[in-house]
């Protein structure tokens, strides 16, 4: 009988893990923080890939709030950011929702290049 090697899913493929973890990071920083807890006591591969990703989200978030105070084109780039924030925040949601690895939109792999030895 042949083994298959323990290779994770392709990207975008959907996982069997439980998604409760991926789910509760999405909602709001306290959801974010129950999420750290819950991946602590069971680690699964879609709740750290998901942990990072919305790490990824928060800190881009914090970082946009710094253009506030560049009058008129920090404020333009700060909404430009914001909305552009809130799409990549709804599309882990869905991601999340259906058990998939898939990495947000513009920024999804660098997340997980820069935060990827968090939540392991």
């Amino acid at each position: 009988m042949d083994q298959q090697p323990n290779l994770p899913p392709p990207s975008g493929a959907p996982v069997t893990e439980d998604k409760t973890t991926a789910i509760i990071a999405y909602i709001t920083l306290i959801g974010f923080i129950i999420a750290i807890i819950l991946h602590g006591q069971k680690k699964t591969a879609l709740g750290a890939f998901h942990l990072r990703q919305m790490l990824g989200i928060v800190v881009i978030g914090l970082a946009s709030y710094i253009l506030m105070f560049i009058p008129i084109l920090g404020w333009i780039a700060m909404a430009v950011l914001g909305i552009i924030n809130l799409i990549v925040w709804i599309t882990g949601l869905i991601a999340a929702a259906n058990g998939e690895m898939k990495p947000a939109p513009i920024l999804g792999e660098k997340y997980q290049e820069w935060f990827k030895n968090a939540f392991n």
